[in-house]
C-alpha cells in the first residue's frame, strides 16, 4: 500500500519515479512515523498527508532542476526535501546529497534513515556557516525547506549560488515580501513558480546572485 501511495505522490509532483525509488521513499516514511515522536522531525499534524504535504513537496523540485546529480540541502531536519530527492535519485551516476543538519538528533536520523535507504548521502551535523564556504563542496543545486527567510538563505547559500549553483526554496504566501526585502540586500534573478501540492505556496528559482554594494 505505501509503495502504491509513494507512486502517487510521484504522479502528483510530475516527477515519474521507479518501483525502487518508490521502495526506497516507503521505507523513508515508515522511519519518518517511527522517530518522529522522540526527535520532532515534522509536525506530528502533518504525518496523516506526509505523501502529498511531505513527500510530493519535496518531489516537484526535480521538476524545476531535472538534470541535477548534486544537492545541498541547508537545515534538512528530518529529510526533507534531502532524503526524498536521494530517493530518486539513487543509481543515477554522479548523484549525491548533502544534509546540513546542526540538531545531532535529526543528523542521527538522517544518517541512519540514508543507511537503510541505501540512497548517496552525506550528512554533516555541523551548522551551515560551518560548512558551506568551509568544505569542499559543489553543487548544481541548494535547496532549504521552512528554514528562514530569502535573505538569510541567499546570505547562507551565496558561496555554492556564486560559483554557479541554483537555489530552490518552497516559500508560502509572504513570497513578495521575502523577495522585497531581499532585494535589498543581494541581486539576483528569480522565477517564482506556483507549488502542485500547496495552494497559496511557490517555489522560488534564484541565479546569478551577488551583493549589493554598499
Amino acid at each position: 500500500m505505501s509503495v502504491d501511495q509513494a507512486l502517487e505522490a510521484a504522479q502528483l509532483a510530475g516527477v515519474p519515479v521507479s518501483r525502487e525509488t518508490a521502495e526506497a521513499l516507503a521505507l523513508y516514511v515508515a522511519l519518518l512515523r517511527r522517530w518522529n515522536p522522540t526527535k520532532n522531525l515534522v509536525s506530528a499534524s502533518t504525518l496523516e498527508a506526509v505523501w502529498s504535504r511531505h513527500v510530493a513537496d519535496s518531489l516537484q523540485l526535480m521538476r524545476l532542476a531535472p538534470a541535477a546529480r548534486r544537492w545541498v540541502d541547508m537545515g534538512s531536519g528530518g529529510g526533507l526535501p534531502a532524503l526524498v530527492i536521494a530517493a530518486a535519485l539513487k543509481g543515477q551516476k554522479g548523484a549525491e546529497v548533502h544534509c546540513i543538519e546542526s540538531k545531532l538528533g535529526k543528523a542521527a536520523f538522517l544518517q541512519e534513515a540514508a543507511r537503510q535507504m541505501k540512497v548517496p548521502v552525506r550528512v554533516w551535523a555541523k551548522r551551515i556557516e560551518d560548512v558551506i564556504g568551509r568544505e569542499p563542496l559543489t553543487a548544481d543545486v541548494v535547496t532549504a525547506r521552512a528554514l528562514a527567510p530569502l535573505t538569510d538563505l541567499l546570505r547562507l547559500a551565496n558561496p555554492l549560488l556564486k560559483t554557479g549553483a541554483v537555489g530552490i526554496f518552497p516559500k508560502g504566501q509572504d513570497v513578495v515580501s521575502e523577495l522585497t526585502d531581499a532585494a535589498k540586500y543581494w541581486r539576483f534573478t528569480h522565477q517564482s513558480i506556483p507549488s502542485v501540492t500547496e495552494s497559496r505556496g511557490r517555489i522560488l528559482v534564484v541565479g546569478d546572485l551577488s551583493q549589493n554594494a554598499g
